[in-house]
């Protein structure tokens, strides 16, 4: 672990000192508060994609000597892979495109495997972890409070309500609209009180908080886990499922083709054992090796210490920010128990207008809307049915939204303060804005 690198974190990732342009044409240093969208590349990620490059070839079943070394490559990283998230032998480390495919190709093998089973989401998940079980399942939402945050007390309650038919409970480790992480180990044990099995979704902790999938015996195990490279400086297009090998090895796979057997005929099919089964294709070896650079770095500069350093990052901005006014936190009582997530409002200036302005008046990148979890904005927002229903009847309408700020470990408390003047400014000069940027708003 890097003992003197505040400040020097910077240093580890592309592209933090490129210029963006101004709506006045001026050139500045942009501020990425964008991450939990995607985050920039290592450095050492590049780095190690450029060196790998050379030595590209198709793995599996080549006998020339790049093949050999890209398929030792490929096979060897699922190992790191377990260890970072402490996944056990007994799993599978299946790779996909990112973790809206994961949680797919998941959803595919439950229904392969039971009968009306009953799946119990939450309110703050992600569309990617609500639709793909929509039309395979039964599914129950666990509540949120007031502030935003899952009610433990509604998980067992309708645990209980559905009378051991919940085969899966899928939560997300950290909401990508309020930074709010979820006690994943005390909803592993209430689910597995009830016999179900646990799906979490870490796609935003995966980056920002130490994630253990404890053993096998363990009441807080946490049976299947998925999450995306390109949230943790790693581009190229690789996803992870990791889950029991026995639970990927009867069935078909979701996708069929090259890779996913051992013999086939005109008339018979013998698939391949887990987790090339479940690979069709020619497999993204330039993505791997991208994660597992990551990976490497992140084990480098130590997962605790970006916790705590994003952690100062929360804080500093939430001081920051308090004092503006009019400015409207999701979730402002509550900073202790989220990864870097900030989502907001200021009142009487929409989402867009905000974000725009941030953009073109500071070069501050930000991201406004629903970010994929419209149920989960809709609750906080207080937006009534009539208002969704009349907006299911004529899309075009300006959709309810929020701007949130997401941090990466190389922002900075100087771009914190820039960006809570400019927020200053904007709010202190509404009119205006709503003026300039009007825009925007037809646009829609």
């Amino acid at each position: 672990m890097y003992n003197n690198f505040y400040g020097n974190l910077r240093d580890l990732v592309v592209g933090v000192n490129a210029r963006v342009p101004l709506s006045n044409g001026q050139l500045v240093t942009g501020i990425n508060f964008d991450n939990a969208a995607t985050t920039p590349p290592f450095v050492s990620v590049m780095q190690a994609v450029t060196n790998f490059a050379p030595w590209y070839s198709s793995i599996h079943r080549g006998t020339g000597y790049k093949s050999q070394y890209a398929s030792d490559l490929y096979e060897n990283s699922r190992e790191a892979v377990r260890a970072f998230v402490g996944a056990g032998p007994e799993n599978t480390v299946i790779y996909v495109k990112n973790t809206s495919e994961a949680i797919n190709k998941l959803s595919f093998r439950f229904s392969n495997r039971c009968k009306h089973p009953v799946v119990l989401s939450t309110f703050m998940e992600h569309h990617s972890n609500d639709l793909p079980w929509r039309d395979k399942y039964y599914v129950d939402y666990i509540d949120i409070d007031g502030q935003g945050r899952l009610i433990l007390e509604d998980a067992e309650k309708k645990l209980r309500k559905h009378r051991g038919r919940v085969k899966l409970v899928t939560v997300t480790g950290a909401s990508n609209v309020t930074g709010f992480k979820n006690p994943i180990y005390e909803i592993a044990r209430l689910a597995h009180k009830y016999d179900a099995k646990i799906l979490v979704d870490a796609a935003q902790l995966i980056a920002h908080a130490a994630i253990d999938m404890r053993p096998s015996g363990s009441p807080e195990h946490i049976d299947y886990l998925v999450f995306s490279a390109h949230k943790m400086y790693a581009p190229f297009g690789t996803g992870v499922l990791i889950g029991p090998t026995a639970d990927f090895e009867k069935g078909e796979p979701d996708y069929k083709g090259g890779g996913t057997i051992r013999i086939v005929t005109h008339d018979h099919v013998k698939w391949a054992a887990p987790p090339q089964k479940d690979e069709a294709g020619t497999p993204n070896v330039m993505g791997v090796v991208a994660l597992q650079e990551a990976i490497k770095t992140i084990n480098t500069i130590g997962i605790e210490y970006i916790e705590k350093y994003e952690a100062g990052l929360l804080e500093h901005t939430m001081l920051r920010l308090n004092p503006i006014p009019d400015i409207e936190i999701i979730g402002r009582e509550d900073c202790c128990h989220r990864v870097g997530i900030i989502p907001f409002n200021i009142a009487d200036m929409p989402h867009q207008i905000t974000a725009s302005a941030l953009a073109a008046e500071a070069g501050i990148s930000v991201r406004n809307g629903c970010f994929c979890a419209q149920p989960y904005v809709q609750k906080l927002l207080s937006v009534p049915r009539r208002e969704i229903r009349r907006r299911m009847r004529n899309p075009s309408l300006p959709h309810p939204g929020l701007v949130r700020l997401s941090f990466g470990l190389y922002n900075t408390r100087d771009e914190i303060d820039a960006l809570a003047a400019q927020l200053n400014h904007i709010s202190r000069n509404k009119e205006a804005y709503l003026k300039k940027y009007q825009y925007v708003m037809e646009s829609e």
